[in-house]
């Protein structure tokens, strides 16, 4: 899991090839003159998810995991807080993992709760349980998948 300020994206791109083309886009493009929407930026291997959710307490919002996709989640609007516990220690099953959407959710509480504040980023791979949207209100956020 990494977080940082989308001022520092540039620390990380070598994490991933795909990694560059994402934050360049990120950095790049004025979300607040787009309406949420899914961006290919290279077919299936690396998409946008550009989003408005309703917040939710730490009670509600689901702890969830991937296997193919990394996520690059991006406070664009406003701060938002996420769990992180990693995977290796969840062990209570919501629902099984779901290979058309690439996703698991769990029962466990988050060990960590962090602040992704805004114009800062999380990363979370595979091996990162995280449980985003925790906060009050609607917000827009960018949610890149990056495919391993």
């Amino acid at each position: 899991m990494v977080l940082d300020s989308l001022a520092n994206a540039d620390l990380y791109v070598s994490l991933h090839p795909a990694f560059k083309k994402a934050f360049d886009y990120i950095k790049s493009t004025d979300f607040s003159k787009l309406e949420p929407q899914k961006i290919y930026l290279d077919e299936k291997n690396l998409f946008v998810n550009f989003t408005e959710i309703t917040g939710k307490d730490a009670q509600t919002a689901k702890m969830e995991s991937h296997k193919d996709y990394i996520d690059i989640q991006v406070a664009i609007e406003q701060d938002e807080q996420m769990g992180y516990t990693p995977v290796c220690d969840l062990k209570d099953v919501r629902d099984a993992y779901n290979p058309e959407k690439d996703v698991m959710f769990w029962k466990d509480p988050a060990q960590v709760m962090l602040t992704v504040k805004k114009g800062q980023f999380a990363i979370f791979f595979p091996e990162d349980g995280h449980q985003p949207g925790i906060g009050e209100g609607k917000w827009k956020k960018v949610i890149v998948k990056v495919k391993l």
